[in-house]
């Protein structure tokens, strides 16, 4: 195979993508066509199979190894964050508390300042 068709992905890994399209496919119309003779467990089973075996297909493709690459990056910064702490978590959310009901005074008193002014300018009420 050329450079440039590996670069860019070409016939082959069109055909790997269409056959793990293939093997969905498959995977779900197995899970209805196979209704009447097994179980709902044995079906899902049969589907599950079915979307690991396109999961192996599409990894044969340049696309595949990329999105491969790139859950294996996610999965390695996810190992260097840092969650808060069950204290900071408590504290954060009170602060927001706070803040919520401070700005929900501060939005009705301008609601009643502004109703009473309108009332004044107009004369009704």
């Amino acid at each position: 195979m050329s450079n440039s068709n590996q670069a860019s992905g070409g016939s082959l890994d069109t055909l790997w993508m269409l056959a793990a399209l293939a093997a969905v496919v498959g995977g779900v119309a197995a899970f209805y066509l196979l209704e009447p003779q097994y179980n709902v467990a044995i079906r899902a089973g049969i589907v599950v199979a079915s979307v690991a075996v396109a999961a192996g297909l599409f990894y044969q493709t340049a696309n595949g190894r990329s999105a491969w690459g790139y859950l294996v990056g996610a999965r390695i910064e996810m190992r260097k964050t840092t969650f808060p702490t069950r204290q900071e978590s408590v504290q954060t959310t009170l602060l927001i508390a706070v803040v919520v009901l401070i700005v929900s005074l501060f939005l009705w008193g301008l609601d009643s300042f502004l109703l009473w002014a309108v009332k004044l300018l107009t004369g009704r009420g």
